[in-house]
């Protein structure tokens, strides 16, 4: 994440209502946007596809919306309880070819005119991880059009690496397990991530993480980070854009 174009975009967007759209922000051509009836909870929800006709979500919270439409962490995105708690569904339809940043733009105007969102923005400090190049260089490469997605043993991760930098932000939270035949939730306060390692592009690769009596995942994936991809983890206190809502509707209108 590049903080200056991000804070010159952020002031940009807090100069009106977060709904309030210009006549010129592209649209989804169709989508739909609604409470879920049987929410899943934090440990299944938030699943979200892009494909080249748009954008699926299923039990997606407010919070996880506009993370994703502001390329944010989930610590980046402040205000109500319930926006990291009430779920929705999201399916979105792109008249044409679209890329990912002008599916973004119209996330952005979609979640504005649908949950009437008014926020601000503000700089805060606060203890972030950076996931950098190694010092070997990076061992993944960019994945290519007509690559056959890689079948292996383990975590597989197929996206770009802010997608995969909020990942570890949720795996970094995971405690040790007592007993490593028995699954671990992640819990706690979630430290954020910052993709700083200038690689762009989507990636896919596995990583075979196994879980260890006293290894909590932080340890497990900061081995697995150096060792197997090239990538390793660095701790620094920042002071980061933070995107604050101050009012939205619980309820989406109607499609």
């Amino acid at each position: 994440m590049r903080l200056l174009p991000l804070l010159l975009s952020l002031a940009l967007w807090n100069t009106a209502a977060f709904g309030q759209a210009s006549a010129a922000s592209p649209a989804f051509e169709v989508a739909s946007l609604r409470p879920v009836q049987s929410p899943v909870g934090p440990d299944y929800n938030n699943q979200l596809t892009y494909t080249a006709a748009g954008i699926t979500g299923r039990n997606m919270t407010l919070k996880r919306l506009l993370a994703e439409a502001y390329h944010l962490q989930l610590n980046q995105v402040i205000g109500a309880a319930w926006l990291d708690r009430n779920e929705y569904d999201l399916d979105a339809r792109v008249a044409g070819a679209a890329t990912r940043e002008e599916m973004a733009s119209m996330l952005r105007s979609l979640i504005g005119e649908r949950f009437k969102v008014t926020q601000h923005t503000e700089m805060r400090a606060m203890r972030v991880y950076e996931l950098v190049i190694g010092k070997s260089g990076a061992k993944i490469r960019p994945f290519r059009d007509g690559e056959t997605v890689g079948a292996g043993a383990g975590f597989h991760f197929h996206g770009d690496l802010r997608q995969f930098a909020d990942l570890l932000a949720v795996q970094f939270s995971i405690p040790a397990a007592e007993n490593p035949s028995e699954p671990v939730r992640a819990g706690g306060a979630q430290i954020p991530v910052l993709d700083k390692t200038g690689l762009a592009g989507v990636f896919d690769f596995n990583v075979d993480l196994r879980p260890e009596s006293g290894t909590d995942a932080f340890t497990s994936w900061k081995r697995a980070l150096e060792d197997r991809l090239g990538l390793r983890i660095e701790s620094r206190q920042e002071s980061i854009p933070v995107l604050v809502v101050d009012e939205a509707a619980k309820t989406p209108t109607e499609n």
